[in-house]
């Protein structure tokens, strides 16, 4: 497989283009049009839908950069690019009936989060019915759940204490993660063999124990961090080791019972590959 092969990826028989960059897959603008419409001339397409949709022109003028990717005959070209929310926006935006199954899905999706804003538990019912479709069993689908309200309840409580940002929920977040495991979140993917480009939760790649212990070391720092009240991040982060270090020692300790180690180098994709064999 060559390098042109690896950035491309099959749409309805069509080859679309696509890079990683900026932390995630960014599309060629052109190739999306010219799939979704079957014009003849993308390019000139794609400026006539610019200069007839103002919107449409500032959005992406705004949000999708030119990146460098490779032609058919693998020479290297600048292409407008964008990600999956702006392929989403010019989707929008154009009059063909090749857009207009995903117009709906589009529609369905909002009227479907509009329904979970007024009745949460359909969104616990949705996120159930996706890990089971993916094979999840419902013992680790209803600690999976366990732990996102979990998680939820300790980022509010940092919120509480002033750590709003993402660089700092990111931080405490890998200090628990560090001493519960002895791995950073980024250092436990890696561990996993969880490819870079993937954007799974690394927790949606863990085992029953492992949710346990992750659980385990987030409900202390929560309660810790209730009860003291830490009034600066320093003091926050010392809760948040603190937190994890509990959950450490219960990992330990466990190990030593069981004879193995807790956190194992099973992902979700290689789960899934045993299953295709069986």
């Amino acid at each position: 497989m060559n390098n042109l092969d690896k950035s491309l990826i099959v749409f309805k028989n069509k080859n679309i283009r696509r890079i990683w960059f900026k932390d995630e897959w960014y599309y060629s603008l052109v190739d999306i049009i010219q799939t979704l419409t079957e014009s003849i001339n993308p390019t000139d397409y794609l400026k006539k839908l610019r200069k007839r949709d103002e919107e449409l022109r500032i959005y992406l003028g705004t949000n999708c950069p030119h990146v460098e990717m490779s032609t058919l005959t693998e020479k290297k070209r600048t292409v407008l690019a964008g990600n999956t929310k702006d392929i989403f926006r010019i989707i929008q935006s154009i009059p063909s009936k090749n857009a207009e199954p995903f117009k709906r899905w589009l529609a369905n999706v909002g009227k479907e989060r509009i329904d979970e804003i007024e009745n949460p538990e359909l969104a616990q019912i949705r996120m159930k019915e996706i890990y089971s479709a993916k094979g999840y069993s419902k013992d680790w689908i209803d600690k999976r759940l366990r732990g996102i309200t979990i998680r939820q309840n300790l980022t509010d409580e940092w919120k509480e204490r002033g750590m709003k940002t993402y660089t700092d929920l990111g931080i405490l977040t890998a200090e628990i993660s560090n001493a519960t495991f002895g791995m950073t979140p980024t250092e436990y993917k890696k561990y996993k063999n969880i490819p870079k480009e993937s954007k799974d939760n690394l927790r949606d790649h863990m085992d029953d124990l492992e949710l346990i212990f992750t659980m385990l070391g987030e409900r202390i720092t929560t309660e810790l961090s209730q009860g003291e009240k830490p009034e600066t991040f320093i003091q926050s982060k010392s809760v948040a080791i603190r937190g994890g270090n509990v959950a450490g020692n219960a990992r330990k300790d466990t190990e030593k019972e069981l004879g193995r180690p807790v956190s194992t180098k099973q992902n979700y994709f290689s789960n899934s590959e045993k299953k295709k064999l069986k």
